[in-house]
């Protein structure tokens, strides 16, 4: 099975397209998806990142660059966040008291607090509005899910050349075999990464 791919133009278009108008709930969204495709997490890490897996400097209090993940098998791994992930984290982060107030006590504990019986926001209504999104960028929503942004983490990573072990711990894959799914998606770059580098080629080019 090969997953239908975001190309890198559709990703900005969806992060372009959140309305322009400050809303706890348009700050939050953009951070959502920021952080989805920056560091390539499954959505139920997403979902279930506690406050705590936030890391901060301990001399300057302020937020590193990398937060603390727990995965499958309760494996855990340190993410980096690039800076358009991490300003909108920042700016979420003065506006989650909103939803702490509705969440409550529950709420408290996790990084993206909600009404819903988890006391964190679901991967089904991170789902909904996502495909809600989808449908302000001129995206097909069926393509536009959770999941689709961490195949296009990964896949526009190896585009650019990123090696497929770094892919492989940045996932949190515990089997090479899971991650070389993307060299099937992405199969001319690889073609033309071959031609370019193999030293038949460079003979052949001599």
């Amino acid at each position: 099975y090969l997953p239908s791919v975001l190309s890198q133009a559709e990703v900005e278009g969806l992060l372009n397209s959140i309305a322009a108008e400050p809303t706890p709930q348009n700050i939050r969204l953009a951070a959502l998806l920021e952080l989805l495709y920056s560091t390539g997490l499954r959505v139920s890490e997403l979902m279930e990142l506690p406050l705590r897996s936030l890391v901060y400097n301990p001399a300057t209090k302020q937020l590193e660059d990398h937060i603390l993940v727990r995965g499958k098998g309760r494996r855990e791994r340190m993410v980096h966040l690039n800076q358009p992930a991490k300003d909108a984290l920042l700016v979420y982060l003065s506006v989650r008291e909103f939803f702490v107030n509705r969440a409550g006590k529950k709420g408290a504990l996790w990084l993206f607090p909600s009404r819903a019986k988890e006391g964190h926001l679901t991967r089904q209504r991170f789902g909904q509005l996502l495909k809600e999104q989808a449908v302000e960028a001129g995206l097909d929503p069926e393509m536009v899910h959770p999941h689709a942004l961490r195949h296009a983490f990964a896949t526009h990573l190896l585009q650019n050349g990123a090696d497929l072990l770094v892919i492989q711990k940045l996932l949190g894959h515990a089997d090479i075999g899971t991650t070389q799914l993307y060299t099937h998606v992405v199969p001319q770059q690889l073609w033309d990464l071959l031609t370019q580098h193999h030293p038949l080629s460079l003979r052949e080019n001599k």
